[in-house]
C-alpha cells in the first residue's frame, strides 16, 4: 500500500492537477467510480490507477474489469488520494488516462448532423455540464475554441461524470477557421444570444431539421460583436417567467435538444 501523501510517486501523479502538467505529459487525472466505469469502456485510455480499500470493496467489480484490462491498480491510504484529488471529499479512486481528443477534421470528415461549439467558456462546470448536455442529447461532437476551459481540467472531467468518453470532442481551436470549416461542410451555424430570434420560431419553420452547431459564448460577457456576426443566425431561448436569464448550461441544454427533437422527428 502506498501510505506517505509525500512519495515522489504521489507527487508526481498530483502535477497533473496542473494544466502545465497535462500539456507536457497527455495526460490528465479522472476522479471518482463513474468516470473510472466510463473509462474501463476504452481500457487502452487508462494507464494506471489509485484506490482505497473501501474503494476496492465497495467497487470490486470495477476493479475486477480493470484487472482483466491488465490495469495496474494501487491500493492507497485515504491521505494519498486525498493528495490526488482536488475535491473535499474524494471518492475513493483516481486513474491516470492519457488524452484523447481529435481533430476538427476528424469531426467533420463523420458528417455530423448537431455539433456543440463552445467560445471560451471558462467555467469548469458549465464546460462538463454542456458536454453532458450534448452526450444525452445525441449530439456528434463538442468542439472548445481557444480561450476556452481545458477540458481535462478535473473539476470539467468530473462533471462530465463520465460523458466525454461518449462523443469526440475537440480543442484549442480558432473560432474564425472553426466556424468557416463548418459551414463549408454544410452545417449551419446558430449563436446563442438573448438578441436573437426565438427558439420556437425555428423550431415552426424547420431550421432545427438541418445539420447544426450550436455556438456558445462566455458565461459573463457572451459574445464579442465579431464572433456573432459569424453565425448564420442568431437564436434566443424566450424567458416565460420573472427570471432575469438562463444559466448558460441550461440555455445550452434547450437548444441541443429543440435540434435532437427536430432531427429525430424525421428519418435520418
Amino acid at each position: 500500500m502506498l501510505i506517505d501523501p509525500k512519495a515522489a510517486k504521489v507527487r508526481g501523479v498530483a502535477k497533473l492537477v496542473k494544466k502545465e502538467a497535462r500539456r507536457e505529459t497527455g495526460l490528465f487525472l479522472l476522479e471518482g467510480p463513474q468516470g473510472f466505469r466510463e473509462a474501463l469502456e476504452r481500457p487502452k485510455l487508462v494507464l494506471e490507477a489509485f484506490a482505497t480499500e473501501e474503494a476496492l470493496a465497495r467497487h470490486a467489480d470495477l476493479f475486477t474489469k480493470a484487472k482483466a484490462a491488465r490495469i495496474e491498480v494501487q491500493l492507497v491510504s485515504d491521505a494519498v488520494l486525498a493528495a490526488l484529488s482536488d475535491t473535499n471529499t474524494p471518492q475513493g479512486v483516481v486513474a491516470v488516462c492519457h488524452q484523447f481528443d481529435v481533430s476538427l477534421e476528424d469531426v467533420i470528415a463523420t458528417k455530423p448532423k448537431m455539433v456543440a461549439l463552445l467560445s471560451q467558456i471558462r467555467d469548469p462546470g458549465n464546460a462538463g455540464t454542456v458536454l453532458r448536455a450534448a452526450d444525452a442529447a445525441g449530439a456528434d461532437a463538442v468542439i472548445f475554441t481557444s480561450g476556452s476551459v481545458d477540458i481535462y481540467n478535473t473539476k470539467v472531467v468530473r462533471s462530465t461524470t463520465g460523458s466525454m468518453f461518449h462523443l469526440p470532442f475537440v480543442v484549442d481551436v480558432d473560432i474564425n477557421e472553426t466556424v468557416a470549416a463548418l459551414k463549408a461542410a454544410g452545417i449551419q451555424v446558430l449563436a446563442a444570444d438573448a438578441t436573437g430570434d426565438s427558439l420556437p420560431v425555428l423550431a415552426q419553420d424547420g431550421s432545427l431539421k438541418e445539420p447544426t452547431a450550436w455556438l456558445f459564448g462566455n458565461e459573463a460577457w457572451g459574445f464579442e460583436p465579431e464572433i456573432l456576426a459569424l453565425a448564420d443566425r442568431v437564436v434566443a431561448v424566450p424567458i416565460y417567467g420573472a427570471a432575469e436569464s438562463l444559466n448558460l448550461a441550461t440555455a445550452a441544454s434547450v437548444c441541443l435538444y429543440s435540434s435532437a427533437f427536430a432531427q429525430n422527428s424525421v428519418a435520418r
